[in-house]
Order: C-alpha cells, then structure tokens, then sequence
C-alpha cells in the first residue's frame, strides 16, 4: 500500500508500570484495507499497546499518528473521536438490553422531554442487522443470543459509528467454523471499504487466513514484521517464544489401555445431554470434539453434578453412583476445569495462595487453626511442577498471564488430587508456548494414571492430544474414533450429520 493510504503509525511507543516495562520503544502502523494481525505470548504487551490506542493508557513516550497528524489520546473519547473502535475478548454489553439497545448504547436517538425514540432506534438497527445477513429481531433481549451473535453485533455496532481503525481482539475465540467463515466475510466486506483492522489471535492458522501483514511483540519490544505470505508458521513461533517449538504436541507415545475407570449409561440431563453412553479408562486422554452447541461442556457439567441427571446411570470403577452435586462428584475424584476461566474459574482479586488451594481448605484448616506448612508446601508444590510464572504466591491472580492463570486453575484441582479430570477448552486464549506447557502437564498426568476428559474446539489439538475422540452432536455421541483413523474429515462428517 502507498504511504498515503497509511491510517496509523504509532512511533516509539514507551510505557511503564510499577516494577514493570510493559513498552519499550515500539512502532507499529496499519493501512487502509489491511489486516495486520499482532502476534505474541501473553504478557508480550500486546494488550497495553491496544488500551493506548484505545484510551485507557496514556503513553509515557512516543507519538500516535492518525491519517499523518499527530494525535494524542488521553481518553477513551479521543479514542472514538478519532474513529478508533475496540471489541474486546471479554464482551462490553448489557444483556438484559434489547440488541437495538446494545448497538445504540451511549448514542442513543433523543426524543422529546429527555425520552429516546426507541422505535426508530429497532428499525435503524434491524436495517443493519440485515445489511450484515444477520436475521434476529432488533428488538431480541441480547441475553437470549449466543457468545457468537453477541460477539457479532458487537462488531456490526462498532462499524456502524463509522470506525475506521477497528481492534479485534481474539474475536473467533468463541465461534464455530462457520460463524468463523462468517466473521472473516465480513472482515473482507470492512478492508473493501477502507477500515483499517488490527487482529488479535493466538490461533495462528487464522492470521494466514486472514491477514496482510503480522508483528510479533515479546517481552515490550517490536521483533519483527512480516508480510503473512512469505512467512512460515515456525519463523513466527520461533519469533514469539525466542526458541524453536520442535515438538508443540507432546502426546508421543500410545498407552496401553487401563482399567475402565468412568462408564456413562444412557445419560440425559435435558435437550443437550440426550441417552450419552461410553467409558474412560485409566490414563487415557479422551477427546469431545463437535461443533458450538453440540452439548460437549454439558456432558462434563453432567458428570460433575453441575446439571442434574434426568435419565441413566454413572459408573465409577465398575461401581454405580449417584452425582447431584460437584461436591459428590470431588468426593469420587471428579475435578472440573471449566471453559471460561474468567466467569467460573479464577478470582482475579485474590492471590494465587487462595486460588490454588481454594479446593482444599478443609485439609488446610484443622480445628481452630491453618495448617500453613501444609498450605506453603502444597502452593510450592504446584506452582514448581506447573511452571507458574509469578512473582511470588501472594500475587494477585488477574495480573498474571492468561496461560498462567489457566494453570493456577489447573493447579487448583490438581491440589485435589483427582483421578479423573475434565478440561473444558484447556488452551482457549492462551499463547502458544503456554498451551505446550499445558500439553506437557496432560501427558504428564496421563503417564501417572490420571484420565482425562478434554472439550476443545481446535481440531488439531483433539487429534494429536487424545487417544480416543468421540464426536458429539445434538447432545449425544455420534462417532467414537480411535487416534489412528482419526481424521479433521471424519471429525466434521459426524458433526454435522443429521440425525
């Protein structure tokens, strides 16, 4: 692209934090019509470098420069007066607000005596929901929506206010293949139009999909550019983590099958659990494979006594159980690791001490007393074997990285000593020298005997993890797939049968 069709150039860009260099004398810029994808590990400053762009920091050196004027931004409104839009990973929305409240949210028309004229807000709306093939009632409580559609009208409400710089952040992190291809539809539809698009995703095969150009950040700095085309996927790798990843997926060797440790009997706990039936066996590693709503977590919340069971009957080592709580279900040696780390997983106010051994508290607590030699030692333990990087155990769990706060969950239940453990998209929003650390505790855990339940939307991750795949849909299992005839094909052909 010519230097004239350049939007942004921010231009060494520096920032700092108590005790920390988040930034250290970054450039980057973006065109019109191009996507350029920024790339790197969590903590790599990607994050700081787009609440800059967006207003929530302000930069301690550099320059921003919008359409070749300096342009400084102090606030979140210079960020919006200047055209700059950001649709973050954690959604900013009101969900018992219609989608037509949503999309008008802090712009909404005025009527007379300080009303807003709701109907021609619906009608404004509906008229952009169908400019985008998005066939919902503008006036649907947002709530009722999936994670997908509510991911989608924020997208739909940023370009609409005429955003010509537009941040995504991990956007298809929550998306099924097709609402993917419909994203990056859409993604081309804005680049025609001359949006300028700054894409965030730890999924690098998307970037190649989708992308102009990548820049890797790693530890504050700029450590290169590329043109998406003439790059391989292990020079970025390499450029993310400083190290050649040489063996990503660690599941390198086939168990020989144990004991039958878990069998599900024709269990239904509502429309998305219908007459499930299979077993787990001692240090196996089974994989849930299927589409967005197929009823993959809710098997694991079945198991876990998080909804209850209408119908069937659960086995643990050759005995029947009963399972109404997760209580019951900890009391069998269940743990569950659930999907969204930030909602149902971490408290990212307290310290990673609390976090760890929040589980076992009861062995902590003896009497009138904490037992805080047995707390340090279990902390330490699990922090050493899990590679946490942190500070120290009293740091606060929301300052650590993604992949790291998903491995204090991970330590969390692990501290619980669980012979059969359910991780729920283990790897979502992590980086990639993250997810093979968590590969590496997987096939650490199997090796000792744990068996593991996995729910992943990434297909490469299910085949090479696990040594069975079931292929669930319409809440009940379609194929069951040995990891030698396992196959992206056949994987997508049992999911979307129809039944």
């Amino acid at each position: 692209m010519s230097e004239q069709a350049k939007l942004l150039e921010m231009v060494g860009v520096h920032k700092r934090f108590p005790g920390v260099y988040a930034l250290r004398d970054v450039t980057f810029d973006l065109n019109a019509g191009e996507v350029h994808a920024l790339l790197g590990e969590n903590g790599a400053g990607k994050s700081t470098l787009i609440k800059i762009l967006g207003g929530i920091y302000t930069i301690d050196e550099g320059d921003i420069i919008i359409d070749g004027v300096n342009t400084p931004i102090n606030s979140v409104a210079d960020a919006q007066k200047n055209h700059i839009s950001i649709i973050h990973q954690e959604l900013a929305q009101v969900p018992h607000m219609t989608i037509a409240e949503n999309i008008f949210l802090g712009k909404e028309i005025p009527g007379p005596f300080f009303t807003v004229r709701r109907g021609e807000m619906v009608k404004k709306a509906q008229k952009l929901l169908a400019s985008y093939d998005f066939d919902v009632p503008a006036d649907t409580p947002l709530g009722s929506l999936t994670i997908a559609q509510r991911q989608m009208i924020e997208i739909i409400k940023a370009v609409s206010f005429d955003a010509r710089i537009l941040v995504m952040d991990e956007p298809t992190s929550s998306l099924s293949d097709k609402e993917v291809e419909f994203l990056f539809r859409t993604i081309k539809r804005l680049k025609a139009d001359g949006v300028g698009i700054i894409y965030i995703s730890h999924r690098i095969s998307e970037l190649f999909a989708i992308s102009d150009r990548v820049t890797v950040l790693r530890d504050g700095s700029v450590i290169g550019t590329r043109v998406t085309r003439e790059v391989q996927q292990n020079e970025l790798i390499a450029m993310m983590v400083g190290r050649e990843l040489t063996n990503y997926y660690t599941r390198t060797y086939a168990p020989q099958r144990g004991d039958e440790v878990l069998r599900l009997e024709h269990i239904s706990s509502g429309e998305l659990v219908r007459d499930v039936s299979f077993s787990l066996y001692k240090g196996e590693i089974l994989g849930l494979a299927g589409l967005v709503g197929a009823g993959r977590s809710e098997i694991c919340r079945t198991i876990f006594g998080l909804d209850p069971i209408l119908q069937g009957d659960i086995y643990i080592n050759g005995q029947k159980v009963k399972i109404s709580s997760p209580e019951d279900a900890m009391r069998l040696g269940i743990a569950l690791v659930p999907e969204d780390r930030k909602k149902e997983g971490i408290f990212a106010i307290k310290d990673v001490t609390f976090n760890i051994t929040l589980k076992v508290l009861r062995q902590i607590i003896r009497g009138l007393r904490m037992d805080r030699s047995f707390e340090k030692h279990v902390v330490a333990e699990h922090i050493d074997g899990l590679s946490i990087k942190t500070p120290g155990p009293g740091q606060l769990v929301g300052n650590l990285s993604g992949g790291n706060q998903q491995k204090v969950i991970i330590a969390r239940w692990l501290a619980t000593k669980p012979a059969i453990l359910m991780l729920d998209e283990p790897t979502r929003g992590v980086d990639v020298g993250a997810k093979a650390e968590i590969y590496a505790i997987m096939n650490d855990l199997a090796k000792q005997g744990v068996s593991i339940i996995m729910v992943s939307s990434e297909l490469p991750e299910v085949i090479n993890m696990s040594d069975r795949v079931l292929v669930i849909g319409g809440g009940t299992v379609r194929g069951d797939l040995d990891r030698h005839e396992v196959t992206q094909e056949k994987i997508m052909t049992y999911a979307t049968e129809e039944m």
